[in-house]
């Protein structure tokens, strides 16, 4: 056999690509299992997205290659959305860059800006990608503690304290997955200030920010224009759109440019009649974000008496389409999800899969319909 890359030592399968498979063969076997895992919406686009794309697909100009940083239309809508909801203002020359999702951005900042032996500051819990991207790339991951002792949020004067002078970029993410702890201006300010300090990229990661939470905020309304901070948002989550691969970074137009040296190297532009739907959703009203909530705040009261049942506890200021819970003590993270999958059918995510700060905890999805979170009660 051809032996792998050694980028790919520090570097696992994702967790829930190998879970899912498991669940998969349960499911196979006959186990009616409930998932109750995964932050894929189950809800669909406006009516209206939909209609676009399907006319979108007859237009002339759809079937050849797209523009590596899209269409100028459609960079405007993004830079409208941005004036519109957070207050930031945007050039779209120069300043917004349409992503095939998130993933492909965090892959692409990573390789613009790390080289070899580079560290970055990864939050523990957080997303595992920002790990995974950093070790494919040769970089090392610095974890910073995030406690709920401390609302989520970094120790600045204990990170202070650190070795800093090999670190590259800074990975955050508020409103934060997985626990649900919301943005605030004072910490955006705060992880501004820190990044500027000691000369860091600072990247924040903001899909969460219209699901169950009345104050969205962007990190650029703090920062728009200097060169320390990049962000990162999606449509996948705000308009259900995550099979669509829609995603966008903004900030400094030099910043933007050197991942645009990157980028247009991996691929040939977004498809035609994605970005056509994506302008149509980036118009939507208030109204649509009223539905859409109005519809998880019932899912997430059931997913309440779940955990209640479990006698776990939980913070019901939280925002974002998770429910992150303490179990309670005495309970491993990996005796709960074992016993709900092998004893009640029920999948669930622990808390380690985000970092060693998860042990202890659980995280369950709010992107399963009613009947189903109502089986899974009454399986308890």
């Amino acid at each position: 056999m051809i032996a792998k890359a050694k980028r790919l030592q520090d570097v696992t399968e994702y967790y829930f690509s190998i879970k899912l498979r498991e669940v998969a063969v349960l499911r196979a076997s006959g186990k009616p299992i409930i998932s109750i895992a995964i932050g894929s919406p189950d809800l669909v686009p406006s009516q209206k997205v939909l209609d676009v794309i399907v006319d979108a697909v007859q237009h002339p100009q759809a079937h050849g290659y797209q523009s590596y940083q899209g269409l100028l239309e459609f960079r405007t809508a993004i830079s409208n959305f941005y004036q519109r909801n957070y207050n930031v203002t945007l050039n779209p020359e120069n300043e917004v860059l349409p992503l095939m999702g998130s993933k492909e951005g965090i892959m692409h900042i990573s390789m613009a800006f790390l080289n070899e032996g580079d560290q970055v500051l990864i939050p523990n819990p957080g997303y595992p990608t920002y790990t995974s991207v950093t070790n494919l790339v040769g970089a090392k991951p610095v974890f910073y503690n995030l406690m709920e002792a401390n609302n989520w949020e970094p120790d600045f004067d204990l990170l202070a304290k650190q070795d800093l002078s090999k670190v590259k970029i800074m990975w955050t993410n508020y409103p934060h997955m997985p626990t649900g702890a919301p943005a605030t201006k004072k910490l955006y300010q705060k992880l501004v200030a820190f990044a500027k300090a000691h000369d860091i990229l600072l990247v924040n990661d903001n899909p969460y920010s219209f699901i169950l939470n009345d104050n969205p905020l962007s990190m650029l309304e703090v920062d728009a224009a200097d060169g320390h901070v990049l962000e990162l948002n999606s449509l996948s989550k705000t308009f259900n759109m995550a099979g669509w691969r829609v995603g966008m970074l903004l900030g400094n137009s030099e910043l933007i440019k050197t991942v645009l040296q990157v980028k247009s190297n991996f691929d040939s532009g977004m498809f035609y009649g994605i970005q056509q739907g994506a302008i149509t959703a980036l118009n939507e009203t208030d109204d649509w974000f009223k539905k859409n909530n109005a519809i998880y705040e019932s899912r997430r009261k059931i997913v309440w008496k779940i955990l209640d049942k479990l006698n776990c506890s939980y913070d019901k200021y939280s925002v974002g389409m998770f429910v992150w819970a303490k179990l309670p003590k005495g309970v491993t993270t990996d005796e709960m999800v074992d016993d709900l999958l092998y004893n009640k059918d029920i999948f669930i995510t622990p808390g380690t899969v985000f970092g060693t700060n998860g042990g202890g905890y659980i995280r369950l999805s709010l992107c399963v319909d009613e009947q189903q979170l109502k089986e899974a009660l009454s399986r308890l």
